[in-house]
């Protein structure tokens, strides 16, 4: 009588592994998120946390491939552990990798405006940064000529309409948009400037940036100037550019319906 032999498959070490850094890195990845865009965890931290998530995620694909060459080589047990790790950390590192082309593709700006030579200041705001934030301070010469270069759609708008009317639809934007409006200086009628400042954050993780909104009167029209300077890093990854294009669009309809 034939005696049967079973050949037990070990388990791979590193598919085990990489199964669980990938996990591990894909909770941290959504528990960070969501608490750093519910308020629940600062910048600062949770630039730390995204650093820890990275490796993580690096580490799972190494460990993954290594787990592929146990199985090729030495028949271990494992191989859809290493495929499912490896196909999760790659879609962690998704953001990474887009972050890291945006780093290339966008100038290395944290501060921009549409009017390079008097921008819109920031008073309040610039008392209330955090110690950790970047300083608001001038736009320079070098950091106008790269505003200009890179960004030579971003302009400020005319509006054949009053400063008051202007400001109603600035103010009613940024509260759509769930901006903090910190400070409001001048007064339509009174003043012939009149600025707004208020918190922003990104669209997705909620980054802080400092925005400020400038009407000038000019009799029969207003003149709209926008300003957006980023809290952290020293790339904004073309945020803030971004940021004053959607609005002053936003702004553009908004005028234009209300003149219809």
């Amino acid at each position: 009588m034939a005696t049967r032999v079973t050949i037990e498959r070990r388990p791979s070490r590193a598919c085990e592994w990489a199964s669980r850094l990938a996990r591990f890195a894909a909770v941290l990845a959504i528990v960070g998120g969501l608490s750093h865009r519910y308020g629940l965890l600062e910048t600062v931290p949770f630039f730390w946390v995204l650093g820890i998530i990275g490796v993580l995620a690096v580490v799972a694909v190494g460990l993954a491939i290594a787990g592929f060459i146990d199985v090729w080589e030495h028949g271990d047990k494992g191989g859809r552990k290493a495929l499912a790790a490896g196909l999760l950390a790659c879609a962690i590192l998704v953001p990474f990798g887009l972050g890291g082309w945006r780093v290339f593709e966008y100038p290395r700006l944290v501060d921009v405006t549409t009017d390079t030579e008097d921008p819109p200041s920031f008073r309040s705001l610039a008392l209330l940064r955090p110690p950790s934030a970047n300083t608001i301070g001038a736009i320079d010469a070098n950091t106008a000529n790269l505003i200009e270069t890179s960004y030579p759609d971003i302009s400020g708008r005319r509006y054949a309409v009053s400063p008051d009317r202007v400001m109603q639809a600035v103010l009613a934007i940024m509260a759509e948009r769930g901006w903090q409006v910190v400070a409001t200086r001048g007064i339509p009628q009174q003043d012939s400037e009149m600025t707004m400042e208020a918190r922003a954050f990104s669209r997705f993780m909620r980054f802080p940036a400092d925005v400020a909104v400038r009407l000038t009167d000019e009799g029969a029209s207003t003149f709209v100037d926008m300003r957006s300077a980023s809290h952290y890093a020293q790339h904004d990854l073309g945020d803030n550019a971004d940021r004053i294009s959607r609005f002053l669009t936003e702004l553009d309809a908004a005028m234009e319906a209300g003149t219809q």
